[in-house]
């Protein structure tokens, strides 16, 4: 019986498995490196063990570390979680060689999946249908679209789309580069690139004495740069017989390799139903909650026992109803999705429900609270949130409500992303295959809930706020309604952007009420953190906070970020034209020009590493790079000046 376990991880998923230990009264260890000392999941295990370091490299991905951490602490079982060491055969054997029990499966079977290349060979000699392999050095014309992909890992690294023969250089390079940087591995290889499969995935679940589950599919279709967006269970696109043989197809991958414990074959499906195997993890999934609440199984507690020798009984429970998971990431759409950084000021999602079972509540899996920063090193993921319903329709409808009334401060998310995912028309009729950003534009997807009226309104809540605190904080004169003014027929005026919109409030607060130049509104009720309008006779409540100089406006009408605009600008503060500046906090990994190199539009001049990913800085416009003051290896934070294209000569 395992008495005391340590999560070889961070963040959401050591948390997820923290919880079920609680319930089965076992003790629970966290690791974590200097940037997570005060995240959640180090103050809720009962132990924790500091990893000197803030990199991956330095921290999570040393095993030796992590088997020293689990002696010392008194542990007898190492959970690795997804990601980091989770599928390293190493860490397995460390693990297993140190007398502990590994909550995996065999370091054999990890082995011979950790290769995309050899797991496909074997896949198809088990009888397994596979896409075939492609020679990055003797593709022609014929094999296009093709997929660059890293031999080791997953996530969406090491991954690139290949149109046309010319690109194909940079994508190996490019891939090749990523993959060594995220899995210590750079081997990548090609393989045919389905433009509208679905990508489906089996949830199997195997035991020590020869049962092997295949517990439900589950459809992960919908993604971004190769990273999951949304998954569900089930799949919209399976039918019955789909079904038996995708099962029965996981059934034999698993069964070819001898495999224990929880993992996933995950396959890609075309237009006419033939599907074709991509690759095994031989872990638990980021989205297998969705499995979870279709099943009533809590699959981390079926691991632990799986690990403890225990039988699994005959077949799996039968899925019931349907479940959306989404995952919300600190990222900046109107930026080119670029990771965000910073302190989460706030972070409410309302009616969260942590159960398993089938129920109408929410599920919140999460590795940020309240007050959390989201730092630069690791992957930008603040949530899984998921939801249950009877039907699908029902249950994207609930998962969409909770995420508009969710309150986010302090980064920007892709939230308005998934509400319009989850609310429109090819959704809901079950039409999400792999292209299904390309067809209806994520640019047209990600556009804000709010509209420009909402952001009118909710700027005139933040003025009327900011005008309420003031009066709230002042010595004197704190009754008069709108502060003292010298000229009584000109307003209060505040000035606020979003984006590139700005949007100017004059306002006046007397005997007869408020009176705003372009509104109908009357005030009902104004709090430094709550104002009540009645507009056109509907009454509406705006909840405001303010952080770091920027007003946070939720409502039922849509969430609205406005920055307030100083009275008198810094002239100090404006940068020479043609300035490139970091978008994020990062390292800069390869350059491309050197200073007085001539540039087109769209060349790259450098590439960012942030969150586990390369950001690829282009040139703004044709010119001459006047200045490159960065190297290699150099840490910068967001706002440096990166380089600087002037104008040809």
């Amino acid at each position: 019986m395992i008495q005391n376990l340590l999560v070889a991880n961070r963040g959401e998923i050591a948390r997820r498995v923290f919880r079920t230990c609680r319930d089965a009264g076992i003790g629970t260890v966290a690791v974590f490196s200097d940037a997570d000392a005060a995240a959640p999941h180090t103050l809720e295990a009962d132990a924790a063990v500091r990893l000197p370091g803030n990199a991956p490299s330095e921290t999570y991905l040393r095993a030796e570390l992590l088997v020293k951490a689990a002696a010392g602490t008194g542990a007898d079982a190492v959970h690795p979680g997804y990601g980091f060491l989770s599928e390293n055969a190493a860490f397995a054997r460390a693990v297993l060689d140190a007398g502990l029990t590994w909550v995996g499966p065999p370091p054999e079977a990890i082995e011979t999946m950790g290769s995309k290349v050899e797991s496909k060979r074997l896949m198809a000699a088990a009888g397994v249908p596979v896409l075939s392999e492609l020679d990055p050095d003797s593709v022609t014309e014929d094999d296009l679209p093709l997929l660059v992909k890293a031999s080791a890992g997953g996530g969406g690294r090491g991954m690139r789309v290949v149109r046309s023969l010319g690109e194909l250089a940079e994508a190996v390079e490019g891939a090749s580069a990523e993959a060594g940087s995220a899995f210590g591995d750079p081997t990548v290889f090609c393989e045919r690139y389905l433009e509208t499969g679905r990508h489906i995935e089996v949830q199997v679940l195997a035991d020590r004495h020869g049962t092997v589950w295949a517990v439900g599919e589950r459809e992960c279709s919908i993604q971004r740069r190769h990273q999951k967006v949304v998954e569900e269970a089930p799949s919209p696109f399976v039918d019955a017989a789909m079904r038996e043989e995708l099962f029965d197809a996981a059934r034999k991958a698993a069964q070819a390799i001898g495999y224990v414990g929880a993992g996933t074959v995950e396959f890609l499906a075309g237009p006419d139903g033939r599907f074709y195997f991509l690759e095994m993890n031989t872990r638990l999934q980021v989205e297998h909650p969705v499995t979870e609440n279709v099943t009533g199984l809590d699959l981390v507690a079926l691991q632990l026992r799986i690990a403890e020798g225990e039988r699994l009984p005959a077949g799996p429970p039968p899925a019931v109803g349907h479940a959306i998971e989404v995952r919300l990431y600190a990222e900046d759409p109107a930026a080119g999705w670029q990771p965000q950084s910073g302190t989460l000021h706030t972070f409410e999602v309302p009616d969260v429900d942590r159960s398993f079972t089938h129920g109408p509540g929410l599920r919140l899996d999460s590795g940020f609270e309240t007050g959390s920063v989201v730092g630069v090193h690791y992957d930008p993921m603040l949530a899984k949130v998921i939801t249950w319903a009877p039907t699908r329709a029902e249950a994207a409808r609930r998962l969409a409500k909770a995420l508009a009334a969710t309150k986010i401060h302090g980064v920007v998310t892709n939230r308005d992303l998934l509400v319009n995912i989850l609310r429109h028309d090819a959704f809901l009729a079950g039409e999400t295959d792999t292209a299904f950003f390309d067809r209806h534009g994520l640019d047209t997807l990600a556009a804000p809930l709010a509209t420009p009226d909402t952001e009118r309104l909710s700027a005139l809540a933040a003025a009327l706020a900011d005008a309420a605190g003031n009066r709230a904080r002042a010595t004197t004169q704190s009754r008069l309604p709108s502060g003292w003014r010298n000229v009584r027929s000109a307003g209060q005026r505040k000035i606020f952007t979003i984006g590139d919109r700005e949007y100017e409030v004059v306002y006046s607060l007397t005997r007869d009420g408020l009176r705003a130049q372009g509104f109908d509104a009357e005030l009902v009720d104004a709090e430094p953190g709550r104002v009540v309008l009645d507009v056109n006779g509907v009454r509406r409540t705006f909840d405001v906070a303010r952080h770091d100089g920027v007003s946070y406006v939720d409502s039922a009408l849509g969430s609205v970020a406005l920055t307030a605009e100083p009275r008198f600008a810094d002239p100090d503060a404006a940068l020479a034209a043609g300035s490139l500046v970091a978008p994020m906090p990062g390292t800069v990994v390869r350059l491309a020009v050197q200073a007085g190199d001539p540039v087109k539009a769209g060349d790259p001049l450098l590439w960012l590493e942030a969150m586990k990913m390369e950001h690829r800085i282009a040139a703004p416009a044709d010119g001459v790079v006047a200045e490159l003051p960065v190297t290699v290896g150099q840490q910068v934070e967001v706002g440096t000046i990166l380089a600087v294209v002037g104008e040809e000569a």
